[in-house]
C-alpha cells in the first residue's frame, strides 16, 4: 500500500539532490549579498526597514546587515547565525566568514556534481582547516614582552580593521582613540567601562576619547553646577510620592481641609526619605526614576546635586565606574557603598549639556565622544569602532598578531595544496578545493577595489613560493606590495575564528539531504 503523503497538506519536502542544491544556492547568494563590502575598498548597502518611520541604516558591517534581513532558505540562515557569533565572539571578520563558508559550499557543489560523497568532502575540509590553522600558527608574531612593539601592533590593528569601515579617512586618529581606550582595560575585555556617547554635529575628526564618565544629563535648577570629592548615591527609587501609590485608591473627604492633610502627609512622607537620604553623607544622588520638584527642591537646599532619570545603561555603568552600587532603600546608610569621584561638572558638547565625573575610582572607565554629520554616519561610526575595540581587547589577552592583505589565506592556500599533493584518495579533491576557497578571499578583495584580480592572485601565489614571503595585496597603489613595511596586522584569533567558523558551517550545510518546511499554521475562523 502506497503512502500518498506523509506530512500535512502544505507541508513541503525537497529531498536529496534538490535540497542539497536548495542549501548551496542559499548559501551562495548571501555570501553574494556580502561580498561587496569586503577590503578597504568595499563598499556600503542601505538597509531600509519596513516598519513605521522606515528608518534607515547605512552599513557596510556583515552581521549588522545579515541580521537585518528576513531570509526564507534554512541553509542562508546558518551563514547568518555564524555570523551574529564571530561579531560577538571578536567583533571582526563577520563578512570574511560568510564569504569564506559561501566560497567553500560553492566549491562543495562542484565536487557533488562530481560524484564524491560529501562525507568525503567534509573529511577533507576538515584535513585542510587543520593545516591551514598549523600554517597560521608557525607564522604569528608575538611581542607581548615589549611594550612598545605591542602598542604598536594594536595600532596596526586597530588601523587594519578600521580601514575596511567608514572611518577610513581618519584611521589613524580612531586608531589612537581605540587604542588608549583598550589600554586602560588592563587585559579584561568587557567593553562596558568604554562609553560611546553620539552628539550630532562637527565631524568625525572632532571625536575625543575622554578619561572618566560623562551622563546625557542636564543639572537640575538651583542645585550646584561643580561639585569636589564627590560622595556618590545611586540609587533606584520612587522619588514622586505625590500621587496615592495604591492602584484604584479612592479617598473621600468631607472639606478641602482634609486633602490638604492628606498631601501633608504625603509631603511629610517625602520629606522623612530625603532625610533619610542626605543623612548618608553624599553630596551627588543620582537616581534612575523621576524626582519630583519638592525633593529636588529640598536636595537644593542641602547643597546637593540631584540627577533623575539617569538611563539604566548609564546608572548600571555609573555604579561599576564610581565604585558604587545601586540602592533602593535607606534604613541602614552603614550597608550601602558609595561611590566617589574627584569632581563632578557641567561640560557642553556642541548644542547640549552634559554631567562630567572625573576622577573616577575605576580608572579603566573612559568615554568616547563621536562627532558626525547625522545620525547615520554616527550610527556606522559606532559599529566601526565597537569592531575596533573588541578585536583589541581580545588581542591584548590573546597577543598573537599576523599580516592582513589577503597574506594569511595565501599561505593557509599554500600549505594546504601541498597537502593535497600528499594525500591519496578523493579526499585530496577536497584539500585541493579548500585551497581555492582560501583563494578566494585575496580575489574578492582585489576585484572589489577594481583591479585585475586574476593577475594579482597569480603574482602573490609566485611571491608566496619564495621562503617568509610577507606579500599581500596592496589596495592602495593596485599592486602586491610588501605587508610587513605597510604595517597592515590582523589579530591571529580573528583569523582562526573565521577559519573554523566556516568550516563548520560549510561542513553543516554539506550534511543536509531533506529539507522539511512545516505547514503555515491557520488561525482558525472565529466566526
Amino acid at each position: 500500500m502506497a503512502i500518498d503523503s506523509l506530512f500535512k497538506d502544505e507541508a513541503t519536502e525537497e529531498k536529496g539532490e534538490r535540497a542539497r542544491m536548495a542549501s548551496f544556492i542559499g548559501a551562495m547568494a548571501i555570501a553574494d549579498v556580502v561580498k561587496t563590502t569586503l577590503g578597504p575598498k568595499g563598499m556600503d548597502k542601505i538597509l531600509q526597514s519596513a516598519g513605521r518611520g522606515h528608518s534607515v541604516t547605512v552599513t557596510n558591517d556583515g552581521a549588522t546587515i545579515l541580521k537585518s534581513l528576513h531570509i526564507d532558505n534554512p541553509a542562508a540562515k546558518v551563514l547568518v547565525d555564524i555570523s551574529k557569533v564571530q561579531d560577538d565572539e571578536v567583533g571582526d571578520g563577520t563578512t570574511s566568514v560568510v564569504v569564506l563558508a559561501g566560497e567553500l559550499l560553492r566549491e562543495a557543489e562542484k565536487l557533488v556534481s562530481a560524484k564524491i560523497h560529501p562525507m568525503t568532502i567534509i573529511s577533507g575540509y576538515r584535513m585542510a582547516a587543520e593545516c591551514a590553522r598549523d600554517a597560521l600558527l608557525k607564522r604569528v608574531m608575538d611581542n607581548k614582552e615589549d611594550a612598545e612593539k605591542f602598542k604598536s601592533d594594536l595600532m596596526k590593528i586597530a588601523m587594519t580593521t578600521l580601514s575596511s569601515k567608514i572611518l577610513s579617512q581618519d584611521k589613524e586618529h580612531f586608531a589612537q582613540l581605540s587604542v588608549e581606550a583598550v589600554m586602560r582595560l588592563k587585559g579584561s575585555t568587557n567593553l562596558e567601562s568604554i562609553q560611546i556617547i553620539k552628539k550630532p554635529g562637527g565631524s568625525l575628526r572632532d571625536s575625543f576619547l575622554d578619561e572618566g564618565f560623562i551622563l546625557d544629563k542636564k543639572i537640575g535648577i538651583g542645585q550646584p553646577k561643580r561639585i569636589e570629592n564627590a560622595k556618590i548615591l545611586v540609587a533606584n527609587t520612587a522619588m514622586d510620592t505625590d500621587k496615592v501609590k495604591i492602584y484604584g485608591a479612592r479617598v473621600r473627604v468631607d472639606s478641602m481641609a482634609k486633602v490638604a492633610e492628606i498631601e501633608e502627609a504625603e509631603k511629610e512622607k517625602m520629606r522623612e526619605k530625603v532625610k533619610k537620604i542626605i543623612a548618608h553623607g553624599i553630596n551627588c544622588f543620582v537616581n534612575r526614576q523621576l524626582i519630583y520638584n519638592f525633593p529636588e527642591e529640598l536636595f537644593a537646599d542641602s547643597g546637593i546635586l540631584a540627577i533623575e532619570h539617569a538611563d539604566f545603561d548609564g546608572i548600571e555603568r555609573l555604579g561599576l565606574v564610581t565604585g558604587g552600587e545601586i540602592a533602593s532603600t535607606f534604613d541602614n546608610p552603614e550597608s550601602v557603598k558609595l561611590g566617589h569621584c574627584k569632581l563632578i561638572e557641567e561640560i557642553m558638547i556642541g548644542e547640549d549639556k552634559l554631567i562630567h565625573f572625573s576622577g573616577v575610582e575605576m580608572g579603566q572607565a573612559c568615554t568616547i565622544v563621536l562627532r558626525g554629520a547625522s545620525f547615520h554616519v554616527l550610527d556606522e561610526a559606532e559599529r566601526s569602532l565597537h569592531d575596533a575595540l573588541c578585536v583589541l581587547s581580545q588581542t591584548v589577552v590573546d597577543s598573537r598578531v599576523l599580516l592582513g592583505g589577503g597574506w594569511p589565506e595565501m599561505v593557509m592556500a599554500k600549505e594546504v595544496d601541498e597537502l593535497a599533493r600528499k594525500t591519496p584518495g578523493k579526499k585530496s579533491h577536497a584539500i585541493e578545493a579548500f585551497s581555492r576557497s582560501l583563494q578566494a578571499i585575496p580575489t574578492i578583495i582585489a576585484d572589489n577595489a577594481g583591479l585585475d584580480s586574476a593577475d594579482l592572485i597569480a603574482q602573490l601565489r609566485a611571491e608566496h613560493h619564495k621562503e617568509g614571503s610577507t606579500a599581500g595585496i596592496d589596495v592602495i597603489s593596485g599592486a602586491v606590495g610588501d605587508m610587513e613595511k605597510l604595517g597592515i596586522s590582523e589579530a591571529f584569533k580573528v583569523k582562526q575564528a573565521v577559519l573554523l567558523s566556516a568550516t563548520e558551517a560549510a561542513e553543516m550545510i554539506l550534511r543536509v539531504d531533506e529539507i522539511i518546511t512545516c505547514a503555515p499554521r491557520r488561525r482558525e475562523d472565529r466566526m
